[in-house]
């Protein structure tokens, strides 16, 4: 063989060994590409447990690397023409958790109108998330003179305000602090936007929930339907800790909690967690004791310097997704929160509730319960009890 015609054979299979590289290349970006696009457009896989919209920022990050793509995406995700008006305003919206939860509410697209108040550095707090280029609108108001403004037309009021627990307090030890903050901002949404949903996040939430029905009531202006204490840190707390000890994946774990939201009258129902698995007694009883304690392992774990923000935030938004898909008339929607109550002898209890268009639909029977959870359910009557009885008498003081 010549070497010219050695030559031309050479090169005809660099440039068939290039073709197919470059070939190779194309196939794996257009694989990769197509599973991102199906990753971005399917939603997660239980909606009712997680924010929809989380995923979707992600999502868009996935696959910014193609322009029409990503902008199909957004339309998709970030959407306003299929859903209704929601103004959200967030009292204590400068906070350690007002700040992370006013910007996962800036990143749900259920809402139009983002309104944040607090007592001081409200104004740079909406200016910085209100750079954020998603549906809602954010004003930021600051002072009694401007609480009104902040309040009037809400659908939705989230109330992180308050001290958080430091080193040895206990919930209890916030009570007279928080409770009158509580006291004077409910007086305020009796006024100037009383049918809008309240989301109680303020501890000690076994008080101050009750604090805000006795204040609704002077005023005439009570709806047991639409008021909500935030209990959906335990449910998450409790989701985390069984998958770590059933070796299942997080995402697929539910576990509902009841009682309140404070110490041992937190009881998470393990015997009904999804999906099962064989633990022991001991791990259970283990598992509910740090459920119970979660708040206290966070206080300890930043010695001093700050309690349960950033979790507490996140479940936060997270209830505060499900009231608002609830009032856009999404079926289905079911969570645990403090709600008034009937389904044991208080007049305050979490459980499931069935969220829709006027806040509780339905609050949910407990369910069976295992030994171990009826000596748990009957152990924490008479301290959410009592705790109940206390912001009864404050309210009315």
């Amino acid at each position: 063989m010549t070497l010219a015609v050695r030559g031309r054979r050479r090169r005809y299979q660099l440039f068939l060994t290039t073709l197919s590289r470059q070939s190779f290349i194309h196939h794996i970006k257009r694989t990769k590409k197509k599973h991102l696009l199906r990753f971005a457009s399917s939603p997660p896989p239980d909606s009712s447990e997680t924010l929809d919209f989380i995923p979707k920022m992600f999502r868009s990050m996935l696959v910014r690397s193609s322009a029409s793509a990503k902008q199909s995406l957004l339309r998709r995700s970030f959407s306003s023409e299929s859903v209704p008006e929601r103004k959200v305003a967030i009292l204590g919206a400068a906070g350690g958790i007002g700040q992370p939860l006013a910007l996962l509410m800036k990143l749900n697209p259920l809402v139009s109108s983002l309104s944040l108040y607090d007592i001081a550095n409200t104004p740079g707090v909406a200016a910085d998330v209100g750079h954020i280029n998603t549906r809602s609108e954010v004003a930021g108001y600051m002072g009694d003179d401007n609480l009104a403004k902040a309040l009037e037309g809400a659908d939705l009021v989230i109330i992180p305000a308050g001290v958080p627990r430091k080193p040895g307090m206990t919930r209890d030890d916030l009570f007279n602090i928080n409770a009158g903050i509580v006291k004077n901002l409910c007086t305020a949404i009796a006024k100037y936007c009383p049918h809008a949903l309240i989301n109680m996040i303020s501890n000690p939430v076994n008080s101050t929930v009750p604090i805000a029905a006795e204040i609704f009531k002077k005023a005439g202006m009570y709806d047991e339907k639409k008021l909500f204490g935030v209990t959906t840190l335990d449910v998450v707390r409790a989701k985390t800790f069984y998958a770590g000890k059933a070796n299942v994946p997080v995402a697929e774990v539910n576990v509902p909690v009841i009682g309140g939201h404070a110490g041992v009258t937190i009881l998470p129902l393990f015997s009904q967690a999804t999906p099962q698995a064989n633990l022991s007694g001991d791990v259970l009883t283990a598992l509910t004791k740090r459920t119970q304690d979660g708040g206290t392992e966070v206080v300890e774990a930043k010695a001093g310097k700050g309690s349960a923000t950033l979790s507490m935030a996140y479940a936060g938004a997270l209830f505060a997704d499900a009231c608002l898909k609830g009032l856009n008339g999404v079926p289905d929607v079911v969570e645990c929160s403090y709600v008034q109550s009937t389904i044991t002898e208080l007049p305050f209890f979490a459980s499931k509730v069935r969220l829709g268009k006027n806040g509780v639909e339905e609050v949910l029977d407990l369910g069976p319960l295992s030994d171990f959870e009826k000596e748990g359910l009957e152990a924490l009557k008479p301290e959410l009890k009592s705790s109940i009885e206390k912001g009864v008498k404050f309210a009315n003081q």
